[in-house]
């Protein structure tokens, strides 16, 4: 089985943070999903699971975070092209997110970020195959 990774995330509506991840390419997964919960995937090993706050405390005891007031991570997602990256950033705001700056071009690197519904911070991004093959940049 390969390896897979489900990222929860606290939501306070499931229905409108479930639509809003539709809009930006994830789909729904029925299955595993009901009133208090979407799973979103991503890819066959990328999911995102939307629970309701209520639900998502449960899991922790510790207090949950408002995302929209503070960090709780940022998500970093990669696509094959720039126009994907502005796709999927430009879908987020259509939806209700929130765009956090201005796009950065490194050149071999193009990324932007955006909020969800909640304030989680995603980074959608492009790196240059031939790039990933030489590493970083040397920072001299």
């Amino acid at each position: 089985m390969p390896k897979m990774i489900f990222v929860n995330l606290p939501v306070a509506d499931v229905a409108a943070s479930t639509a809003f991840y539709e809009a930006i390419g994830f789909a729904k997964n029925a299955r595993f999903s009901n009133a208090q919960s979407s799973s979103m995937v991503w890819s066959d090993a990328i999911y995102v699971m939307l629970l309701a706050k209520p639900f998502f405390a449960t899991f922790t005891e510790k207090t949950i975070v408002d995302a929209a007031t503070h960090s709780t991570g940022h998500y970093a997602l990669s696509f094959d092209s720039r126009e994907d990256v502005d796709a999927i950033t430009r879908a987020a705001v259509e939806a209700g997110g929130r765009e956090l700056h201005e796009p950065q071009d490194m050149g071999f690197m193009y990324s932007r970020a955006f909020e969800d519904l909640d304030g989680h911070g995603f980074g959608p991004f492009w790196m240059d195959s031939a790039a990933i093959e030489a590493g970083p940049p040397d920072q001299a």
